[in-house]
């Protein structure tokens, strides 16, 4: 009876530890499933093909695609409130932040403070910007990286370019989306040719942090705009 009993109570403190084992294999696998189902950060060199800038082109132009591209694995996370920067060349922590802040970012590689910008140019004309917010004024936190408000500053100190055809889009070129359900979006076009599907690709955030992906024709397009 001793030995049935012992024999029994082997077995119970075994079942919770089996139950243990068994958890952590299916937490491993489903992390090991998560991985390979998560997006890569860009597409694989053989699909892609770095092109050359025309040689007239700004050397301002070439900066400012390089500071896009140089956040792709340096931005990771994605994080839209309210923060209280510096002003001007004010940044939330580069791991994270917005899609403007791509386009922000980038631009001061090139020594283009859109922060300061889009600031003097709404203290100037602040009925010309969206007022969906309710400001009464301008606000050197935010607005800069709101993409209506970009949309408005490029509209006016940029080209506005054609928003279906493709051939017009090229590296350098800002581009906006609508996702729908009035979410906007913004991204640049990058000298990274995609071979599939013959078009530039995109340096964006739309969530998951900064990646270079083949989005340009993904969404409704609603901006394309040039600056240099």
């Amino acid at each position: 009876m001793k030995k049935y009993l012992a024999s029994a109570a082997s077995k119970e403190s075994a079942i919770p530890i089996l139950s243990i084992l068994l958890l952590a294999l299916v937490v491993s696998s489903c992390e090991r499933q998560i991985a390979r189902t998560r997006q890569p950060l860009k597409p694989p060199e053989e699909e892609t093909e770095l092109r050359a800038l025309p040689a007239n082109s700004s050397p301002k132009l070439k900066l400012v695609i390089d500071g896009a591209v140089d956040q792709v694995g340096k931005t990771t996370g994605y994080d839209p409130s309210y923060q209280n920067i510096d002003y001007p060349n004010g940044d939330v922590p580069i791991e994270t932040g917005v899609c403007s802040d791509v386009i922000v970012r980038a631009f001061r590689k090139a020594n283009i403070d859109l922060q300061k910008d889009v600031h003097e140019d709404m203290k100037n004309n602040f009925s010309a910007y969206p007022t969906k917010w309710g400001l009464s004024g301008p606000d050197a936190n935010i607005d800069h990286r709101r993409v209506q408000n970009l949309m408005t500053y490029f509209s006016r100190r940029a080209k506005s370019l054609s928003t279906t055809d493709s051939d017009t889009f090229l590296p350098g070129d800002v581009v906006t989306w609508d996702l729908g359900l009035g979410t906007d979006h913004i991204g640049m076009v990058v000298n990274v040719w995609y071979k599939p599907t013959q078009h530039y690709l995109i340096v964006h955030n739309i969530g998951a942090g900064t990646r270079m992906e083949d989005a340009l024709f993904a969404w409704k397009i609603t901006g394309h705009y040039r600056y240099f």
